[in-house]
């Protein structure tokens, strides 16, 4: 079992839920680089309830492994009566705290009043948090936007909502519903939600190195940085955002290095979900991997070619010969 850090400690840097990614080998590799908390892929609390906590997807969800560390379980829903029963229910799975998500603009869960949704409906949001809050003894957190849109900035008003209904902290991703992730994350709201309540603020949005996390995180006072596709292909990120914040040399990892990790990835998805759904999840975090790699562009469509390790493996060694060969030349 790995060192168990403090949850919302200050000067954190958690990996951030991101639907289809933030899975337990992922996370377990995040956390061998010092990740010092993570949030689960979101649940519908609606969904749980109606017999869904006994299918294969949300049991993927909620498992982890013994080496992780701190884990919270993030759900979603508008429903209080449903919200209640979920995070009762789910309090007892062992997490760390619960997490209530304000943030996802996915067509899908706005449309079903979920989500960014809430951005638009305080009354709402203030029930839906008042609800999880009597469910649980454990932290409880939230996770919103700026807004739904620049005119309806929202920020400010609903973390003192989170405030006053006994919300141990929040964390805010610096854009609006309709901006989904485009544009610039705008950190100077971040920082003036984080000046505007007592409790803590863990800013998140545009994180893509650790030297930008940890200029973000002195420069607009939050608590700590919440780091979603900074991580992607990048666990690294948490154990140089850890030594720079010593001041101490945080270099990059090499090209062995980064093949390596991908394909211990691949190995623990293989092991977990079978080497057929592994193969085809390990796609998107190939190209993630090899990420300004020479050549590795030109070795995409053999990397999501492959059908199994062995042809995957095959894959990553080619890229890997081609940037030798750069390097060589």
């Amino acid at each position: 079992m790995m060192e168990q850090k403090k949850y919302l400690a200050p000067g954190s840097a958690a990996l951030a839920p991101m639907a289809g990614v933030t899975d337990m080998p992922f996370r377990l590799l995040c956390f061998e680089q010092g990740c010092d908390w993570a949030t689960t892929e979101m649940v519908s609390a609606r969904g749980y309830l109606c017999g869904h906590k006994k299918s294969r997807a949300v049991r993927e969800l909620l498992r982890r492994d013994p080496a992780e560390g701190q884990v919270a379980l993030q759900i979603f829903g508008h429903e209080p009566d449903a919200l209640y029963e979920a995070a009762r229910m789910l309090s007892e799975q062992g997490f760390c705290g619960i997490d209530i998500n304000m943030g996802c603009p996915a067509p899908k869960i706005v449309g079903n009043g979920d989500g960014s949704a809430l951005l638009k409906d305080l009354t709402a949001a203030r029930q839906a948090i008042a609800a999880v809050r009597r469910a649980t003894e454990l932290p409880l957190t939230v996770k919103m936007r700026l807004g739904w849109d620049e005119e309806h900035i929202v920020a400010d008003e609903l973390a003192h909502i989170c405030q006053e209904e006994g919300v141990d902290a929040i964390t805010v991703h610096g854009r609006t519903r309709v901006q989904f992730y485009s544009g610039r994350a705008d950190w100077d709201a971040i920082a003036r939600v984080k000046a505007s309540v007592r409790i803590p603020v863990f800013g998140n949005g545009d994180l893509n190195t650790a030297e930008e996390a940890l200029r973000r995180m002195r420069e607009s006072g939050v608590d700590g940085v919440s780091i979603a596709r900074g991580a992607t292909g990048n666990p690294w990120i948490f154990s140089r955002f850890a030594r720079l914040k010593q001041g101490l040399p945080a270099p990059e990892p090499d090209d062995e290095e980064r093949i390596a990790a991908a394909m211990r990835h691949a190995r623990m998805l293989a092991e977990w979900k079978g080497e057929a759904v592994a193969i085809r999840e390990m796609r998107k975090h190939a190209a993630w991997y090899t990420r300004g790699m020479y050549g590795a562009a030109q070795m995409r469509p053999a990397l999501y070619a492959a059908e199994t390790l062995e042809g995957l493996q095959a894959a990553f060694n080619q890229v890997l010969e081609r940037a030798h060969e750069q390097k060589n030349e």
